[in-house]
């Protein structure tokens, strides 16, 4: 860390107590101290107003007083979280003509705004127009800055500084040593913001507009999840408004690792994000306690059963055969059995929900009683009209031409009635698909069903048929390379009127139905205009680690670009050949002597007896999705869970377990890909058993 003994822009920029801070250091920390001191004013502001006279009822007293407790959460000041981290110091004020001379001005970026007692601002949020330049300015483009400032922190405190003077054309370009101690440092606990060490490329992404779709293909340690969360954060600064009345989401692949995640939008003062995985998502109405085998489980998840569904939901509608009689008094209107079918016809062409048009048919048909009556003389409105679509015999009518629909009940006909299958799969599904996808045995009804994932999604498909699933303004979508074309299109639903961002790697699919391509993916989303970007420097993964494991790339996606490790520190890493369990503890133990966390990965088989021999060992551990403390740092993680996780150092247990536990080499080698790529400082492989060949 470099602490200059002078500021070289010291006599640019006044300092409005230079005899109280001799040097630049101590003027920092002072304006770190007054930061502090007026954040905390701002938030005793909202504290002490009192909104008992201003609202209406207490339905707006309730919402606002909600958004207040949100907004006085917003405004805590994180004793360990530095409220600035970066200076800006412009050669002239932005916005001002250059040309003009005009004087430059100085901004500390941080992780919200902050302002003294009179509005000016002390810190800027790192989301507003002025901050860009801290991301994107460089020697080569320095977009008028005259300086660059990152500061040092430990345990929130200043303790050093680094100047880059972005227009001193006698200043060569150099890489930050804080910027690197800030990527390299030790991670224990949840995943953090990166708002501090946010790349050109990552912010570029992060900025990019509301109203288009994004694809970020990143490989391990690229930051593509933190780049997601922060593009949501950037989204609500700049369109808080929009979004706070259509929702954002964050979708993720388990539970573990959105508990992992989700300290990130809240330290950056976004609280309102809402969390989920697609299984959250798509079982609403069932139970979700059976399983699937991998052919079947791709059969379901085939975008090919969107039109079976289709087809067996409005396989409901019958063509009229009889008119509808209407008695209105001493009168009979009568609408005939032709009529009746054009109308039927005009909403099946209308290709609306079938239960909107199933709403619509009664006043269609009372709108033909209504023409009727006007001919004779009379002169209905809008109450003849819906009484009329009340009347028994137009409901009787639609109940018989457009009966209801349960998606859950429709569905389970679909698996265990063989013959309704084959009647809606007819040249969409072959025979042996349909075998694959029919139970076994008879279900008494929906709630004895044992229902798998993919089956709900199923049952997600046919509710959006009978009715439109509501969409929200922006759909985070992380570790997408896993989803199924069915799972693309429930999440699809959530943002139809929206727009998304979706994370993945495609060397990291790990499941049978894994994504071929990403504009197939964004196809199946309903998004194939999306803007397809590749992440390629890694700031997680030391080189020797990634180079190791970029071996395997050639033959799980030989089309990726390999990701290439822009640390300095090139990361421990060993091979080691063991003769048991005892082997794997020692190299457990050996690890957590370093500061940091420290996960072992095994296939999922083999963590019981693993488990078995840490306990025996004396060495506390946790399960993935547990946060690790200072007296607990080792978490032992099934392969299966280590998509998304990140240790300080990693010991991986039997790479060929790993690769045996998936139902094909292809997969087993991708999760291997996974879970040699969690480690940031260090990784032991371990092996009694040979290793895979592609690694040798």
């Amino acid at each position: 860390m470099s602490t200059p003994a002078h500021d070289p822009l010291a006599d640019a920029f006044s300092d409005p107590h230079p005899d109280l801070h001799p040097d630049p250091l101590s003027r920092e920390r002072s304006h770190l101290a007054e930061s502090r001191a007026a954040l905390r004013a701002m938030r005793e502001d909202v504290e002490s107003l009192d909104i008992s006279d201003v609202t209406a009822n207490w339905v707006n007293a309730e919402v606002l007083a909600r958004q207040m407790e949100e907004r006085i959460k917003a405004l805590a000041d994180l004793s360990d979280t530095p409220l600035f981290f970066g200076r800006l110091d412009y050669l002239h004020a932005p916005g001002a003509d250059q040309a003009e001379g005009a004087d430059g001005e100085r901004f500390y970026i941080g992780r919200r705004h902050v302002h003294d007692h009179d509005g000016d601002p002390m810190v800027i949020d790192w989301r507003a127009p002025v901050s860009q330049p801290f991301y994107r300015a460089s020697k080569k483009d320095p977009m008028d800055v005259a300086l660059r400032r990152r500061f040092g922190y430990t345990r929130g405190d200043i303790t050093a500084y680094e100047d880059e003077h972005l227009s001193d054309p006698a200043e060569a370009a150099r890489t930050s040593k804080l910027l690197q101690q800030e990527i390299e440092r030790p991670r224990v606990g949840p995943m953090r913001d990166i708002v501090a060490t946010i790349q050109p490329e990552q912010d570029e992404i992060v900025r990019s507009g509301l109203g288009g779709t994004v694809c970020v293909q990143g490989g391990p340690g690229t930051g593509k999840t933190a780049v997601g969360l922060h593009r949501v954060a950037y989204l609500l600064y700049a369109h808080r408004e929009r979004l706070a009345r259509t929702g954002t989401l964050v979708i993720g692949p388990n539970r573990s690792f959105l508990h992992y995640i989700e300290q990130v939008l809240p330290a950056l003062g976004e609280l309102t994000v809402r969390q989920a995985t697609v299984d959250d998502l798509v079982a609403r109405d069932v139970d979700v306690r059976g399983t699937d085998d991998a052919p079947a489980a791709v059969v379901k998840g085939d975008a090919r059963m969107a039109e079976v569904l289709r087809r067996a939901v409005y396989a409901h509608v019958t063509p009229p055969t009889e008119p509808v009689v209407v008695v209105r008094g001493s009168r009979r209107w009568r609408v005939p059995a032709y009529e009746l079918a054009d109308i039927v016809q005009e909403l099946l062409d209308r290709d609306i929900r079938y239960g909107a048009a199933r709403e619509a048919l009664p006043q269609r048909i009372a709108h033909a009683v209504l023409v009727q009556m006007e001919r004779s003389g009379e002169a209905p409105d809008d109450r003849v009209q819906d009484s009329v679509a009340r009347n028994a015999a137009v409901k009787a009518a639609v109940k018989q031409v457009w009966p209801p629909v349960d998606p859950a009940k429709l569905v389970l006909r679909l698996l265990t009635d063989a013959d309704f299958l084959a009647e809606h799969a007819a040249g969409i599904l072959d025979e042996d698909e349909q075998k694959t996808i029919l139970w076994a045995k008879p279900v008494r009804s929906v709630k004895a069903a044992k229902w798998s994932a993919a089956d709900a999604v199923l049952i997600d498909e046919t509710t959006d048929l009978v009715q439109r699933t509501h969409s929200l303004g922006h759909v985070v979508l992380d570790e997408a390379q896993d989803l199924s074309p069915m799972q693309y299109r429930a999440v699809g639903r959530r943002c139809t009127t929206g727009s998304a961002t979706v994370l993945g790697d495609l060397a990291q699919g790990t499941t049978p139905w894994a994504t071929r391509s990403w504009d197939e993916a964004l196809a199946h989303l309903g998004k194939a205009d999306g803007v397809i970007e590749e992440l390629t420097a890694g700031f997680r993964v030391p080189t020797d680690v990634i180079t190791y494991a970029s071996r395997l790339l050639p033959h799980i996606a030989p089309g990726l670009t390999p990701v290439a490790s822009v640390r300095e520190n090139p990361g421990f890493f060993q091979v080691r050949t063991t003769e048991g369990t005892a082997e794997v503890v020692a190299a457990c133990e050996e690890l957590l002597g370093n500061e940091g966390s420290t996960g072992l990965i095994a296939a999922d088989a083999r963590v019981p007896e693993l488990a078995a021999a840490l306990t025996a060992a004396g060495i506390g551990h946790l399960a993935p999705g547990e946060e690790t403390t200072a007296e607990t740092r080792l978490t032992l993680v099934p392969a299966s869970l280590a998509k998304g996780l990140e240790y300080d150092y990693v010991v991986l247990d039997e790479p060929q377990a790993v690769v045996d536990g998936e139902p094909d080499e292809r997969t087993g080698l991708r999760r291997l890909y996974v879970a040699l790529t969690r480690a940031v400082s260090g990784l032991i492989v371990t092996h009694a058993a040979p290793l895979p060949p592609q690694l040798t």
